[in-house]
């Protein structure tokens, strides 16, 4: 069974950095797509960016040229480097990935491309 563990939230101010990890294990494959979503309480889950098989990333416009995405050589470890932060940056990030199948038409953050999802880790930012 695979699981995902995030890890390095906490809170910074704005301005502040923060990187984020996504642990996996429980899968033998070597496809790997993955992406980080956040989560505001009473809001939709917004996809923040993406890593496909190929390694192509994609990015929510919010966050394009702040964010980084990236994962270790094994696949198995997701990162997000996140710089400039903002108060609407606040929110809990979760790690999500598909070790079956990446479906290579879908849009990067359609929640359905990704059949498994970690439990989030907390983000603040404050003014």
């Amino acid at each position: 069974q695979v699981r995902l563990v995030e890890s390095g939230g906490g809170s910074v101010q704005t301005g502040g950095s923060l990187r984020l990890s996504c642990a996996a294990s429980g899968y033998t494959s070597s496809t790997s797509c993955m992406a980080w979503f956040r989560q505001v309480l009473g809001k939709e889950r917004e996809g923040v960016a993406a890593i496909d098989n190929d390694g192509s990333t994609s990015y929510a416009t919010s966050v394009q040229g702040r964010f980084e995405i990236s994962k270790d050589s094994t696949g198995s470890t997701l990162y997000l480097q996140m710089n400039s932060l903002k108060p609407e940056d606040t929110a809990s990030y979760v790690c999500a990935a598909n070790f079956r199948l990446c479906y290579p038409d879908a849009a990067p953050f359609e929640w359905w491309k990704y059949n498994d999802w970690g439990q989030g880790t907390q983000v603040t930012v404050s003014s």
